[in-house]
Protein backbone atom coordinates (compact mmCIF):
# COMPACT_ATOMS: atom_id res chain seq x y z
CA UNK A 1 0.00 0.00 0.00
CA UNK A 2 1.43 3.38 -0.93
CA UNK A 3 2.21 5.86 1.78
CA UNK A 4 -0.59 8.41 2.04
CA UNK A 5 0.28 12.00 1.36
CA UNK A 6 0.81 14.23 4.35
CA UNK A 7 -1.32 17.24 4.99
CA UNK A 8 -4.76 18.08 3.68
CA UNK A 9 -6.11 16.40 0.58
CA UNK A 10 -6.71 18.33 -2.59
CA UNK A 11 -10.45 17.73 -2.70
CA UNK A 12 -11.45 16.67 0.77
CA UNK A 13 -11.59 12.88 0.68
CA UNK A 14 -9.14 10.41 -0.84
CA UNK A 15 -11.77 9.22 -3.33
CA UNK A 16 -12.43 12.75 -4.53
CA UNK A 17 -8.70 13.38 -4.88
CA UNK A 18 -8.25 10.23 -6.99
CA UNK A 19 -11.13 11.24 -9.26
CA UNK A 20 -9.83 14.78 -9.61
CA UNK A 21 -6.32 13.57 -10.55
CA UNK A 22 -7.84 11.08 -13.01
CA UNK A 23 -9.79 13.90 -14.67
CA UNK A 24 -6.67 16.07 -14.82
CA UNK A 25 -4.70 13.20 -16.39
CA UNK A 26 -7.49 12.64 -18.93
CA UNK A 27 -7.42 16.30 -19.90
CA UNK A 28 -3.63 16.31 -20.10
CA UNK A 29 -3.55 13.35 -22.48
CA UNK A 30 -6.44 14.71 -24.52
CA UNK A 31 -5.11 18.25 -25.00
CA UNK A 32 -1.34 17.89 -24.49
CA UNK A 33 -1.18 20.65 -21.87
CA UNK A 34 -3.46 22.09 -19.22
CA UNK A 35 -3.45 25.04 -16.86
CA UNK A 36 -4.11 24.29 -13.20
CA UNK A 37 -2.81 25.23 -9.77
CA UNK A 38 0.82 24.45 -8.93
CA UNK A 39 -0.20 22.01 -6.19
CA UNK A 40 -2.45 20.01 -8.50
CA UNK A 41 0.21 20.02 -11.23
CA UNK A 42 2.84 18.71 -8.82
CA UNK A 43 0.46 15.97 -7.65
CA UNK A 44 -0.52 15.10 -11.24
CA UNK A 45 3.02 14.73 -12.58
CA UNK A 46 3.90 11.35 -10.96
CA UNK A 47 0.52 9.86 -11.90
CA UNK A 48 0.82 10.98 -15.53
CA UNK A 49 4.35 9.65 -15.82
CA UNK A 50 3.32 6.28 -14.35
CA UNK A 51 0.50 6.04 -16.87
CA UNK A 52 2.83 6.85 -19.77
CA UNK A 53 5.32 4.23 -18.54
CA UNK A 54 2.52 1.63 -18.47
CA UNK A 55 1.44 2.70 -21.93
CA UNK A 56 5.00 2.23 -23.20
CA UNK A 57 4.79 -1.45 -22.20
CA UNK A 58 1.73 -1.77 -24.43
CA UNK A 59 0.44 -5.12 -23.19
CA UNK A 60 -3.14 -5.94 -22.25
CA UNK A 61 -2.49 -5.90 -18.51
CA UNK A 62 -1.03 -2.40 -18.69
CA UNK A 63 -3.99 -1.22 -20.77
CA UNK A 64 -6.40 -2.56 -18.15
CA UNK A 65 -4.43 -0.91 -15.34
CA UNK A 66 -4.60 2.43 -17.17
CA UNK A 67 -8.34 1.95 -17.76
CA UNK A 68 -8.87 1.74 -13.99
CA UNK A 69 -7.60 5.33 -13.72
CA UNK A 70 -8.69 6.88 -17.03
CA UNK A 71 -12.24 5.88 -17.89
CA UNK A 72 -12.34 7.47 -21.36
CA UNK A 73 -11.44 4.75 -23.89
CA UNK A 74 -10.63 7.27 -26.61
CA UNK A 75 -8.02 8.91 -24.40
CA UNK A 76 -6.55 5.51 -23.49
CA UNK A 77 -6.29 4.69 -27.20
CA UNK A 78 -4.55 8.02 -27.81
CA UNK A 79 -2.20 7.38 -24.89
CA UNK A 80 -1.18 3.91 -26.07
CA UNK A 81 -1.04 4.52 -29.83
CA UNK A 82 0.09 8.13 -30.19
CA UNK A 83 1.65 9.44 -26.98
CA UNK A 84 3.62 6.40 -25.71
CA UNK A 85 5.49 5.71 -29.00
CA UNK A 86 6.95 9.24 -28.86
CA UNK A 87 8.79 8.35 -25.65
CA UNK A 88 10.21 4.93 -26.53
CA UNK A 89 13.83 6.09 -26.12
CA UNK A 90 13.17 8.31 -23.12
CA UNK A 91 13.52 6.72 -19.65
CA UNK A 92 11.32 9.26 -17.85
CA UNK A 93 10.51 12.93 -17.51
CA UNK A 94 7.57 13.00 -19.89
CA UNK A 95 5.96 16.13 -18.43
CA UNK A 96 7.04 19.71 -17.80
CA UNK A 97 5.61 22.18 -15.27
CA UNK A 98 5.87 25.89 -16.09
CA UNK A 99 4.77 28.48 -13.52
CA UNK A 100 2.16 30.85 -14.95
CA UNK A 101 1.64 33.56 -12.32
CA UNK A 102 -1.38 33.89 -10.05
CA UNK A 103 -5.08 33.49 -10.66
CA UNK A 104 -7.02 36.73 -10.66
CA UNK A 105 -9.86 35.66 -8.35
CA UNK A 106 -8.03 34.18 -5.39
CA UNK A 107 -4.32 34.74 -6.19
CA UNK A 108 -3.68 30.98 -6.34
CA UNK A 109 -0.33 30.19 -7.97
CA UNK A 110 -1.03 28.73 -11.41
CA UNK A 111 1.07 26.41 -13.55
CA UNK A 112 0.96 24.87 -17.00
CA UNK A 113 1.68 21.15 -17.12
CA UNK A 114 2.43 19.80 -20.58
CA UNK A 115 3.80 16.74 -22.29
CA UNK A 116 7.39 17.14 -23.40
CA UNK A 117 7.59 16.91 -27.18
CA UNK A 118 10.01 14.16 -28.11
CA UNK A 119 10.99 14.60 -31.74
CA UNK A 120 12.58 11.53 -33.29
CA UNK A 121 14.05 13.58 -36.14
CA UNK A 122 15.90 15.85 -33.67
CA UNK A 123 19.01 13.63 -33.42
CA UNK A 124 20.19 13.85 -37.08
CA UNK A 125 19.50 17.59 -37.32
CA UNK A 126 22.53 18.74 -35.23
CA UNK A 127 24.83 16.56 -37.35
CA UNK A 128 23.58 18.31 -40.49
CA UNK A 129 24.04 21.69 -38.88
CA UNK A 130 27.57 20.77 -37.83
CA UNK A 131 28.38 19.59 -41.34
CA UNK A 132 26.93 22.79 -42.80
CA UNK A 133 28.96 24.91 -40.37
CA UNK A 134 32.09 22.95 -41.24
CA UNK A 135 31.46 23.44 -44.98
CA UNK A 136 30.91 27.19 -44.57
CA UNK A 137 34.10 27.46 -42.51
CA UNK A 138 36.03 25.61 -45.21
CA UNK A 139 34.56 27.88 -47.88
CA UNK A 140 35.49 30.96 -45.85
CA UNK A 141 39.04 29.69 -45.34
CA UNK A 142 39.32 28.91 -49.05
CA UNK A 143 38.04 32.36 -49.96
CA UNK A 144 40.52 34.02 -47.61
CA UNK A 145 43.36 31.88 -48.90
CA UNK A 146 42.35 32.65 -52.50
CA UNK A 147 42.34 36.40 -51.87
CA UNK A 148 45.83 36.39 -50.33
CA UNK A 149 47.39 34.25 -53.10
CA UNK A 150 46.22 36.55 -55.88
CA UNK A 151 47.43 40.00 -56.69
CA UNK A 152 47.65 42.89 -54.24
CA UNK A 153 44.69 45.20 -53.68
CA UNK A 154 46.10 47.96 -55.95
CA UNK A 155 46.29 45.58 -58.91
CA UNK A 156 42.64 44.59 -58.37
CA UNK A 157 41.51 48.20 -58.60
CA UNK A 158 43.47 48.76 -61.85
CA UNK A 159 42.09 45.62 -63.47
CA UNK A 160 38.60 46.62 -62.35
CA UNK A 161 38.99 49.99 -64.08
CA UNK A 162 40.24 48.29 -67.26
CA UNK A 163 37.34 45.87 -67.23
CA UNK A 164 34.89 48.78 -66.89
CA UNK A 165 36.28 50.39 -70.11
CA UNK A 166 35.65 47.25 -72.11
CA UNK A 167 37.89 45.02 -74.20
CA UNK A 168 41.23 46.54 -75.13
CA UNK A 169 41.59 47.55 -78.74
CA UNK A 170 44.84 46.86 -80.54
CA UNK A 171 47.14 49.77 -81.14
CA UNK A 172 46.91 51.65 -84.46
CA UNK A 173 50.33 50.45 -85.49
CA UNK A 174 49.29 46.80 -85.07
CA UNK A 175 46.59 47.18 -87.77
CA UNK A 176 49.11 48.48 -90.27
CA UNK A 177 51.42 45.53 -89.78
CA UNK A 178 48.73 42.94 -90.24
Amino acid sequence: MPTPTKGPRLGGSPAHERLMLANLATSLFKHGKITTTETKAKRLRPLAEQLITKAKRGDLHSRRRVLTVIHDKDVVYTLFDEIAPRYTNRPGGYTRIIKAGVRKGDAAPMAIIELVEELQVAAPAPAKKAAARKATKQEAVAALAGDTDETPVDADTDSGAAAAKGPEEPAEGADDKA
